[in-house]
């Protein structure tokens, strides 16, 4: 192949500007030149092919590739590739090393005060006073010491440096085992992709990296370009290029128009054929990713101080969200004084996760930072209260002198307070939670991949848990996607059986396999079954291949017809979409004039049909009133057998003259009907159980299919989505636009309330009614908890609804390239049952986390207590700082570590979901934290006050500096820590359950923690000596502190009797932000909103849009001040998973928007935005990310709600991008939003333009 391909070269006259000379490895053309045919488009790039190549076939064959045939299978041929053009890989960034993460986590400010501390201490333990007397500083170098001890003066600041260092370790292992996960994941995802060529001319799936330069590639409806590449051949392709200029207009390919493909862009309609022409880096994302790359290195230098999270939310940021904002950054520079700086923001702005908070992490955040408040007045006021204490005691009543040589000695002191401090800070402070949520997550994650769920964006997996509704599609997810003809109606006569292909006329039988074979697409196919009598394996699209499936069943062969019409012969194709829900072939026929094929969802298709074929073959006019007769006897019937039910026509077109074929709806009309067969899709075993236990879960399953409405409603009642006698609604898209929508055909929220609720089944629904109703379910305000919506879906089309939902899922074997890059989760195995395990591993996480809560809040309570009133009474910590760092340990990384590694059961399913307000500690988890705690500190104060009596020893309290460990507290220690290991047994129910000991033994984790934990305490205690403050044990003494650590099991029954709902005293904590908060934050955050927009924008416009944010943000707060309280703040929506802060510029639903707003045009017809009623926002074409979306102005006129108004605001824009942006103002006063057909109020365009 490759000598022949040379050969060609040779032969060819040399042609303008074709000139050979330094093309690397004998191919006929360079890296560079490719490089700048690729950076052209439309007329530009057909222009530079004439001129370098003269067309498409030079093209190829100087790349040495056969349009028809491919490259060859040569490895040394395909390695050659590699070397001359690069492989289709984009180098990762690097990820950190473990040292540089060590260091992160060393920046921790506790941490650092701690260091300082020990260091302190341990310079001055090693400074001798001049002058042996010291006796003149009081008895504070303690009178019993001897020389030994004296010199031992260095272990506890030593022995604080180690377990810093330990805790270091421990946390930058963490980090690194979590990025090192993050990126298995994303390398996992990269390899599911494959994409189609042709070598050795057949067609085989290869993974995206193997692609080379040369290569033919099969494009298709819903891929993601992979490579460059120039189009061979097409059929009515559209791409989505927003992801690289930023227009969302479809852009139309063709050989003769615009035939460049870039890589990073979607096809949204169509199909053909590309030759690559760039892969990896110099591809068109390629060359993004180097610029972003550079511009990151030269980040990384300033900010290597980040927050410890950065590696979570970064790595799973998905490469085309992050290639986006790279883009729209790179293709649109800001010209403007400023434009360097801003462009300085927006890479920091990438760099840093600001806002992505989940609701989980939101509520966390929060505690944690109130606890840390809590904790560092305690250890402030411990600190004053010692130094006073020994002050007072010294100077004042000793009345001792300040002596010059003593000044050390009492610098020690005040250190040891210091330290003390400190310790209690560091003990307050629940540094685990973090620990605890990515600990967690991850471990479900890893779980929740051999469940098939494969997780794209971690948070979306602890949202799930609080899902209440789930909008699932029917076919693949709900149904097994292997589709079978069962029944069919030709020749005016309904089969319920296949008939026998003599029951058929010949010239019919010959007709309905060209149909069939040649519309449909020539990637679906059957092939042999993978193992004997299995069944015939089907390639491509699943509808189709039951039509070639009856094909062969009539004893046809449709590989004949292919073979002699092949895909090049084609002469028009209008491809399947959505809105058609069709699709028609033209051919040319020998004599010249043209045939249709066309197939498409019965109902629609029989309305184009004006003839049919009657019982003798021949053709007979199709009136209407036969048509109603077909849908009463035929379709119907068919279809509540839950069949789908698909007509197939044709239709002769004379070739003079020469018919309009892009006026579609001409050609595609008068059609001839030859049948119409009924599809079965069996529902998947599993589902019916499957939807039952979501029922009794708490959450709503609705079906929104592009199906008839009778299939829709039969296959629900056998998956148990409806049953006989509920109160539940089944209607069709038409339907319910006619019910959402008012006079002048806007969507109103009002009107989506009072559907939503009850419906369950949405048939023959357009992708813009999913998106509408899984927008109107996740606004609705008609319950007092928000609904979290997930989604399933596997269409190109399904993008919008994907991204809007709470958590998408994509179907990782039917699903388009496009719908998994919009989703949070992939079903590998594009099953519903698999949504059930997420729901699962969902309210894993959040009760997971809930348990670390109840155990490390127990724990700071007791170790605050104790060391606070222990240095205030006793001036010296009963828990010394290095056992404090060892609870430490024990309670935020190794219990973190055990209670949040539980496995999930099927009785998280039968509670109902937790809802977005709920706070994290319920009364129960509260009871039982103050319970143990009560018990707890009265243990510790007896063994404080009375234990040198009880065991007969020496009291510790009041040991001078550099004393010897006592055993006193050494059994105070020792009983804490093993009430903390007891009780880590109590935590692991939360719902207040008398057995904790229930299934303990399925988690391995959780017990060698427990038993591990408890070995290391032997050894500390055993053999610790004076670095941990201790002195051994005997047996007795163990005994005792094990029978009042296993009181705590005792003590949990008693606490467990008590009923929850008669402590009304407890308050519940770790609600979300509360609404006053959220609008600090909206004032603070207001620029940041802005900078997104920056990309798009000009300096002109963005002042413009500063200024009206700041006084959207006056108006608001005026009004919210007028109303002394902020009783009318409305709750914000949710700052839920990653997905809503990056809107995707492809997403944006363009069915009704016009691109280039009129002057004069005053009324909303975007329906993307059209329900936004109960937010103030700003709508960009971009979207700005609403995480915190601006609450609505109260209204001033309580007698009257105030009204939504409109106000399109046209802004000139650069002229790739005509933005269109309109500010929304008003909510009525009970909430719910209003939308009313009187023109904008003259105040409020007042208002809004100033």
């Amino acid at each position: 192949m490759g000598d022949l391909g040379n050969s060609t070269v040779e032969f060819h006259p040399k042609k303008p500007g074709m000139d050979t000379g330094g093309h690397e490895g004998d191919f006929g053309v360079s890296v560079d030149e490719l490089s700048s045919l690729m950076e052209l488009r439309g007329a530009e790039a057909l222009q530079k092919i004439q001129e370098s190549f003269t067309d498409t076939e030079t093209l190829c064959h100087r790349l040495k590739t056969s349009p028809a045939d491919g490259l060859s299978d040569n490895p040394a041929d395909l390695e050659k590739r590699r070397q001359v053009f690069g492989m289709n890989l984009i180098p990762p960034k690097k990820p950190k090393t473990f040292l540089q993460l060590v260091w992160e986590a060393l920046q921790d400010v506790t941490l650092i005060i701690l260091e300082i501390a020990a260091i302190i201490s341990l310079g001055l333990s090693f400074y001798q006073p001049p002058g042996g007397d010291t006796e003149a500083c009081s008895n504070a170098s303690g009178g019993a010491e001897d020389e030994g001890e004296a010199e031992a003066g260095w272990i506890e600041g030593a022995a604080i440096l180690l377990s810093v260092f330990c805790v270091v370790l421990v946390t930058a292992f963490n980090d690194w085992s979590k990025e090192k996960q993050f990126r298995g994941l994303q390398s996992r995802i990269e390899q599911e992709q494959r994409f189609a060529v042709v070598r050795n001319g057949t067609v085989i799936q290869i993974p995206v990296a193997e692609l080379v330069v040369g290569d033919v590639a099969q494009v298709k409806y819903g891929d993601l370009l992979p490579a460059d590449g120039v189009l061979i051949q097409g059929n009515d392709l559209k791409i989505d290029e927003s992801s690289l200029t930023g227009e969302s207009d479809h852009v139309r390919k063709s050989i003769d128009k615009d035939p460049m493909l870039l890589s990073g862009t979607h096809v949204m309609e169509g199909s053909g054929k590309m030759v690559v022409t760039a892969v990896g880096v110099n591809s068109q994302t390629g060359i993004i990713f180097t610029l972003l790359g550079a511009g990151e290195m030269e980040e990384e230098k300033k900010d290597c101080k980040k927050g410890k999270q950065d590696g979570t939310l970064e790595n799973n940021q998905n490469k085309a969200k992050k290639q986006d904002e790279a883009v729209a950054m790179e293709m649109q520079p800001l010209k403007s004084a400023e434009g360097g700086e801003v462009e300085e923001k927006e890479k920091k702005k990438a760099s840093v996760p600001k806002k992505e908070k989940s609701v989980l992490q939101g509520k966390l955040t929060k505690l944690a930072v109130q606890i840390g408040k809590a904790g560092l007045v305690m250890s402030a006021i411990t600190v004053i209260i010692l130094m006073l204490y020994f002050v007072i005691e010294t100077f004042v009543i000793q009345g001792r002198v300040w002596l010059t040589e003593c000044t050390p000695i009492y610098v020690q002191y005040f250190v040891k307070f210091f330290i003390i401090g400190v310790t209690v800070l560091v003990v307050a402070v629940p540094e685990g939670l973090p620990l605890a949520v990515t600990i967690s997550l991850a471990y479900s994650v890893k779980k929740m991949m051999k469940d098939n769920n494969l997780v794209r964006h971690l948070d979306a997996c602890e949202t799930m848990g609080n899902a209440t509704a789930i909008c699932s599609d029917k076919t693949g997810t709900l149904t097994t996607n292997r589709m079978t003809v069962v029944q069919i109606y030709i020749l005016d006569q309904h089969f319920r059986d296949i008939p026998t292909p003599d029951q058929i006329y010949p010239r019919t039988l010959e007709l309905i396999s060209s149909a069939i074979a040649v519309n449909c697409a020539y990637t679906s196919k059957i092939m042999a079954a993978d193992k004997e009598g299995g069944l015939p394996k089907q390639v491509g699209n699943k509808t189709e291949c039951a039509l070639l499936a009856l094909v062969l069943d009539l004893k046809q062969d449709y590989q004949a017809v292919r073979e002699q019409i092949p895909e090049e012969k084609l002469y028009k194709v209008y491809t399947f979409n959505s809105v058609r829900k069709s699709m028609s072939t033209v051919i040319q026929m020998p004599n010249g004039s043209f045939r249709l094929y066309s197939k498409g969802a019965s109902e629609i298709l029989l309305k184009k049909c004006s003839f049919i074929l009657g019982r003798d073959g021949e053709v007979r006019v199709f009136k209407p009133r036969d048509k109603d007769e077909m849908v009463k006897k035929v379709i119907e019937p068919m279809a509540c057998d839950g069949l789908r039910t698909i007509c197939v026509a044709y239709r002769e077109l004379p070739a003079d003259p020469m018919p309009d074929w892009e006026n579609e709806t001409d050609i595609v009309s008068n059609l001839t009907c030859i049948t119409v067969v009924g599809i079965e899709d069996p529902v998947r075993p599993e589902v019916p159980d499957a939807i039952k236990k979501c029922q009794r879960a708490g959450i709503t399953v609705r079906m929104v299919t592009g199906d008839n409405i009778n299939t829709a409603r039969a296959i629900a009642a056998k998956c148990g989505i409806i049953s006989p006698g509920d109160d539940f609604l089944c209607i069709d898209g038409k339907e319910f636009n006619r019910r959402i929508r008012n006079e002048k055909g806007e969507i109103e929220q009002e009107r989506i309330d009072k559907i939503w609720p009850k419906l369950r089944v949405l048939a023959r629904s357009s992708p813009t009614d999913k998106h509408t109703l899984v927008k109107g379910i996740i606004d609705s305000t008609v319950l007092e908890q928000r609904q979290v919506v997930a989604v399933t879906g596997d269409g190109t089309n399904d993008g919008p609804a994907l991204k809007k939902a709470d958590v998408g899922f994509a179907m990782g074997i039917a699903g388009t390239d496009v719908a998994k890059e919009a989703s949070d989760i992939i079903l590998t195995d594009d099953n519903f049952s698999s949504i059930v395990k997420a729901v699962m591993w969902g309210r894993n996480v959040y009760d997971s986390i809930s348990k670390f809560l109840q155990f490390q809040l127990t724990v700071n309570v007791v170790a605050v207590i104790v060391a606070f009133t222990g240095a205030c009474i006793t001036q010296d910590s009963p828990l010394k700082a290095v056992q404090m760092l060892w609870v430490n340990l024990i309670m935020d990384t190794f219990a973190s570590l055990a209670l949040a590694t539980e496995p999930p059961t099927e009785s998280l399913l039968l509670r109902k979901p937790y809802g977005r307000n709920n706070p994290l500690i319920s009364r129960t988890m509260m009871k039982n934290i103050l319970g143990h705690a009560v018990y707890q500190l009265i243990i510790i104060f007896s063994l404080l006050f009375v234990g040198e009596r009880i065991f007969d020893i020496d009291s510790g309290r009041n040991a001078p500096l550099h004393s010897p460990p006592s055993e006193h507290y050494t059994i105070i220690f020792n009983t804490f820590v093993l009430m903390q290991l007891f009780n880590e047994i109590n935590a692991r129910k939360i719902h207040g359950e008398r057995n904790v000991f229930d299934g303990i033994f399925s988690n391995p984790i959780f017990c060698s923690i427990v038993l591990g934990t408890f070995a290391i305490q032997i050894v500390i205690v055993q053999f610790g000596g004076k670095p941990f403050s201790c002195s051994p044990l005997n047996v007795e003494q163990w005994l005792w502190c094990l029978f009042v650590g296993m009181g705590e099991l005792l003590w949990g029954q008693v606490i467990s009797s008590v009923p929850t709902h008669q402590l009304r005293c407890l308050k519940e904590a770790g609600h979300g932000p509360a609404p006053d908060e959220m609008m600090d934050e909206d004032l603070a955050d207001d620029e940041d909103e802005i900078d997104h927009a920056e990309r798009e924008l000009r300096r002109g416009q963005i002042l413009w849009f500063r200024g009206l944010n700041r006084i959207q943000t006056q108006i608001r707060v005026v009004k919210a001040f007028r109303s002394s309280l902020y009783d009318g703040i409305e709750r914000p929506e949710s700052r839920n998973s990653i997905h809503d802060f990056q809107a995707h510029p492809e997403f944006i639903i363009t069915d009704s928007v016009h691109n280039i707003p009129l002057i004069d045009e005053t009324d909303v017809d975007d329906e993307s935005e059209r329900s936004n009623h109960n937010h103030v926002r700003v709508a960009l074409r971009h979207p700005v990310p609403h995480s915190q979306p601006q609450r609505p102005p109260r209204s001033r006129y309580p007698s009257r709600p105030l009204r939504q108004q409109s106000l399109p605001v046209t802004l000139n824009c650069n002229n790739n991008a005509a933005t269109e942006s309109r500010v929304y103002l008003g909510s009525s006063n009970n909430g719910a939003p209003h939308v009313s057909p009187c023109p904008a109020s003259p105040l409020h365009s007042l208002e809004t333009c100033l």
